[in-house]
């Protein structure tokens, strides 16, 4: 469900590209050292945005390092690392913990199942340290599974339960900007569900899969795009009106790009493809 939140890079500055890569490596870098290895696998955008958030709210003490990595083993990598970075990578192993692991109930996925496995242990250290956040995301997946189990097919209420627990993920340190952060994360939570839902939408279709959007599709097959677009900008505009209430200055055109215009990079990759498939000539039969 996660990796939606990137930046889109070809509006960035050069030297933002290169803060945003550091801080991307950097993240990898801590989830191999919180995870190993497997923990590399779990890169994910999502979290990347989140570790820019927080560093640049709350300014913790921040080194670069450089190094090499086992998928770019030639060039010199430059990646940061903070306590706010570390938080996310933690945010990482417990949420792509739960994914491999709603994986392998909902497929039988045998893979998913070795890989959550691997994870246990990494999981149950970091829910020690962040009992809240862990709890969250474990009533989170039971809230989910319920509404899966009896096909809701109101999206708001479904997506509600994504925007909830990237709100408490959100809100590192239970302070005066908790009730912001949560907010901003509410909202971007809600966003990726729905952006999510669409993008499987087709797949879900054919294979039977519950999808909350295929029956409002049914239901309003002509309003339902302008309904789409619709939902998804009104909740990244409310994310956005959070993130402005922020003291943000370091970082801040990074995470505007990703807040203003990275997010659509998927949902415009989508359209173009389903244009670029209604307007090919069908073949003569």
């Amino acid at each position: 469900m996660f990796g939606y939140i990137n930046a889109d890079l070809r509006q960035l500055s050069e030297v933002d590209r290169k803060t945003y890569q550091s801080f991307y490596c950097g993240l990898c870098r801590q989830l191999g050292k919180a995870a190993s290895f497997k923990g590399q696998l779990l890169l994910n955008y999502d979290l990347c945005f989140l570790s820019i958030l927080l560093q640049s709210l709350y300014e913790p003490d921040i080194d670069t390092h450089n190094f090499h990595c086992l998928i770019h083993p030639l060039k010199t990598k430059h990646g940061f690392s903070s306590k706010a970075i570390e938080y996310a990578a933690d945010m990482d192993i417990i949420l792509s913990y739960h994914s491999l692991m709603d994986n392998y109930k909902d497929d039988n996925s045998r893979l998913s199942g070795m890989a959550a496995n691997l994870l246990k242990k990494d999981y149950d250290r970091i829910k020690v340290k962040y009992p809240r956040q862990t709890a969250a995301i474990e009533s989170y997946i039971e809230k989910l599974s319920l509404a899966e189990a009896k096909k809701e097919t109101n999206i708001d209420v479904v997506s509600s339960y994504t925007g909830e627990v990237l709100g408490e993920l959100f809100n590192w340190q239970d302070d005066a900007w908790s009730k912001t952060l949560h907010c901003m994360g509410y909202y971007m939570g809600k966003f990726i569900y729905i952006i999510d839902a669409y993008d499987d939408l087709k797949k879900d279709e054919k294979s039977g899969s519950y999808n909350p959007l295929l029956a409002m599709k049914r239901e309003s097959p002509k309003e339902f795009e302008t309904f789409v677009r619709i939902n998804l900008t009104s909740l990244m505009a409310e994310c956005a009106k959070s993130f402005e209430r922020l003291p943000i200055v370091e970082n801040a055109e990074i995470l505007r790009n990703i807040i203003y215009s990275g997010v659509w990079t998927r949902y415009e990759y989508l359209q173009l493809k389903e244009n670029k498939k209604d307007n090919t000539p069908k073949e003569n039969k």
